[in-house]
């Protein structure tokens, strides 16, 4: 995917957030009961359209990794590229190795047309097996659909 090829609806801008977008990121993240924990709105991304926050995800940052996470798109803002938008963003931000884990084969085939790749959680860093275990957990004993995915630069 190539972002050069993408653009925001008019009206509409990325940025990094800012304190003031904390509440808003947090409602978009619940609305799409997300993962709740480690939101720190200073590792978030937004786009802002006509002053409303409509889509939001993050960088968090590991011991020698990053994983690109609480990516959510406002329900009336779906199906425009949004989610692409900020996915080939954060990719194209990330400073290190980068990871991310997401619900069911859906997200699974969305994430790895940006050149993400299953990986099996064996084979996740250590810094990520800790944040990563209930989710194993989860997978093993009541079969949650959890696809553990790394980003395989293309050449």
């Amino acid at each position: 995917m190539n972002q050069s090829n993408l653009s925001l609806p008019s009206g509409c801008i990325l940025r990094k957030a800012t304190s003031a977008d904390q509440w808003s990121i947090r409602l978009l993240v619940f609305s799409a009961k997300l993962d709740p924990t480690q939101l720190r709105w200073q590792q978030f991304w937004v786009i802002e359209c006509n002053e409303d926050l409509i889509a939001c995800g993050q960088l968090r940052n590991f011991s020698g990794v990053q994983e690109l996470g609480s990516l959510v798109v406002a329900r009336a803002w779906r199906n425009r590229g949004l989610g692409t938008f900020l996915t080939q963003h954060l990719i194209n931000t990330a400073m290190q190795p980068l990871y991310l884990e997401c619900l069911g084969e859906r997200l699974a085939q969305f994430y790895s047309c940006f050149g993400f790749v299953p990986v099996s959680f064996e084979n996740l860093p250590q810094s990520l097996k800790g944040k990563f275990g209930i989710s194993q957990l989860a997978k093993r004993l009541i079969r949650v659909p959890v696809v553990f995915m790394q980003y395989q630069v293309s050449n």
